[in-house]
């Protein structure tokens, strides 16, 4: 080994594979079997968090089938429905993960079905039960339950939706003018997941202006064109929209638009300016159009159709990654099982128009490139990049990120001194960062090409952030088995990219907000609407404390710590400027 990078990347290895120990009664719930693989990725199971909620009752038993009482059967749907649908589907027809129909399960038997839950597997199925986060009994349980045909959660239509849309506050009951004296665009939307909250956060003064009661485990906040309304979704699907010219900002209209979602994102079209309103579900798989003033829905469609690649019928494409077309009046909605791109045209939505563009599975985040005309986007399972011309509404190429498990957030946007404007992503299941080229007028023999790779503190990560102003690409990795890395930010100079091996920096972000209990994990940094200064999450356990850190850019020294007791468990921040327009 001849570096630094060398030994660590060995270390990392090191800690996946252990020696498995056999016995005359099977395999030790002492020790891993080495086929089993907890890297970061595996740990990061997205989960169904709120459909576990929905009561189901057992599908009509046929001989057998395995002795399970109507309380048993709601509790493995409820504990199916929260670790492992994210990753199977709710209906367990596969998507990250493998299916788990019946004509599957009852071929390998309960045995193999038990032992697998337990121990894992290579391919980023967790060790739930020699992790300690199943009991013995919880994993017989779950065996029983994958014998069974599958429950299906209620659908969630027009009607379904209508009966939750409230209007607090009426467009016209409104103000005509700003009526406080925040500087909202330097203002940041905290996501404060347990709580189901957010807190709206001064970026000057680091004064928490106010605490807003949302959905279950917020997911993200997005801003309207004019910078008003900011339009926050929690993972049980319901919206709020805040209205921050208000003396005190509050929710001025809200809606339900499924039992699961990620996604909400408003049109941006010149001339289209807080229009309309989108958000996307996991479950029922379908987006919904709404009114950009009140959130009434207007159009809901269906994503249910055929996988781009086999032609085969999928019950269930959830909706991941929406984001606003500057180019033209279209959405641009990613589709994850399916493998498809939407490009729906919100000029007309009594006939809309949808063009779909073939991707690759499973397609989950991304961000624009620094022009704001293209789209770049991870199908995370596949370790591919599509890139979308949003000018054009076509694909212009897919790009291999040659790292595992690609989740980039919104990416970040360099101007590399070699290879010029270039767009990063960081990955779940190593320590590489992939740099994309960008360019194809001003360098168009590096642009859609995956022209350098380079090495962070480990597996774990999931957000690069830079700014336009900024020297600096910084690197999180939350979901680093080790509390040292994952209490840490990597920092790179851009302006050093050129070196053969270019080095970072290390920011103790942990250490500096002075936090001693707990595990707390360092997450998703966001710059301040000036560039000078980048805020990280301290995210620890919801009965712990948390806090906020931020860091001077030019020094990358400790600048403040924000530190409230109503700070439970932030995770996700959005500066209002940066996150309207789309500056990352």
């Amino acid at each position: 080994m001849n570096s630094f990078r060398e030994i660590r990347r060995f270390a990392l290895l090191a800690s996946v594979a252990l020696p498995m120990a056999v016995t005359a009664t099977g395999i030790s719930a002492q020790e891993k079997p080495k086929e089993h693989g907890d890297t970061p990725a595996a740990a990061y199971q997205p989960s169904m968090t709120t459909l576990g909620q929905i009561d189901v009752e057992i599908p009509g038993l046929k001989p057998g089938d395995p002795v399970i009482s109507q309380e048993e059967f709601q509790a493995g749907t409820k504990m199916y429905f929260e670790r492992c649908a994210g990753c199977h589907g709710v209906l367990r027809k596969g998507a990250t993960g493998k299916p788990l129909t019946t004509d599957i399960t009852r071929e390998n038997g309960y045995e193999y079905l038990r032992d697998f839950i337990k121990y894992g597997s290579p391919g980023g199925m967790p060790n739930w039960g020699t992790s300690g986060e199943l009991t013995d009994e919880q994993i017989d349980l779950m065996a029983r339950y994958l014998l069974i045909e599958p429950p299906a959660p209620p659908e969630f239509g027009m009607p379904e939706m209508m009966a939750t849309w409230k209007v607090l506050v009426k467009p016209e009951d409104r103000p005509t003018k700003k009526m406080n004296d925040i500087d909202i665009d330097n203002l940041f939307s905290v996501t404060l997941r347990d709580a189901g909250q957010i807190a709206l956060i001064d970026g000057k003064t680091y004064e928490i202006h106010a605490i807003i009661e949302t959905g279950y485990a917020v997911h993200i906040s997005r801003i309207s064109a004019s910078g008003r309304y900011l339009m926050v979704i929690g993972r049980d699907a319901l919206i709020n929209m805040i209205d921050l010219w208000m003396e005190q900002p509050a929710t001025v209209a809200q809606v339900k638009v499924g039992a699961e979602a990620r996604s909400v994102e408003t049109s941006k079209m010149e001339g289209w300016e807080d229009k309309y309103a989108i958000a996307g579900s996991y479950w029922p798989p379908q987006y919904v159009i709404m009114d950009g003033n009140t959130l009434e829905p207007k159009k809901v469609v269906s994503t249910r159709g055929m996988i781009y690649d086999t032609q085969e019928y999928h019950p269930e494409p959830r909706v991941a990654a929406i984001i606003a077309s500057h180019y033209r009046p279209e959405f641009i909605v990613n589709v994850k099982e399916t493998g498809k791109i939407l490009l729906v045209d919100y000029s007309d939505i009594k006939n809309l128009k949808v063009t779909e563009i073939e991707a690759e599975r499973f397609l989950h985040d991304g961000g624009l490139d620094s022009s704001k005309r293209y789209f770049l986007t991870a199908a995370n399972a596949r370790n591919k990049i599509a890139v979308i011309d949003t000018k054009e509404g076509s694909l212009t190429a897919m790009v291999e990120s040659e790292g595992e498990t690609p989740h980039p957030g919104r990416g970040a946007n360099l101007n590399h001194p070699i290879y010029g404007p270039v767009w990063a992503t960081s990955h779940l299941g190593d320590e590489t960062v992939a740099l994309i080229g960008t360019d194809p007028e001003g360098h168009p023999d590096h642009a859609w090409k995956m022209v350098q790779q380079l090495f962070a503190l480990g597996g774990g990560s999931l957000f690069v952030k830079s700014h336009p102003t900024s020297n600096h690409l910084y690197v999180d990795a939350p979901l680093n088995p080790d509390a040292e890395i994952s209490a840490s930010v990597a920092v790179f100079k851009v302006d050093e990219l050129d070196k053969e091996e270019p080095e970072y920096t290390v920011l103790p972000i942990v250490e500096w907000a002075g936090i001693a209990e707990g595990q707390p994990r360092v997450v998703q940094g966001e710059f301040n609407k000036e560039g000078n200064e980048i805020w990280f999450s301290v995210w620890n356990a919801k009965d712990l404390e948390s806090a906020l850190v931020v860091v001077d850019d030019k020094t990358l020294e400790l600048k403040h710590v924000i530190k409230d007791p109503r700070l439970v468990t932030p995770t996700g921040k959005f500066n209002v400027f940066n996150t309207r327009q789309d500056v990352y």
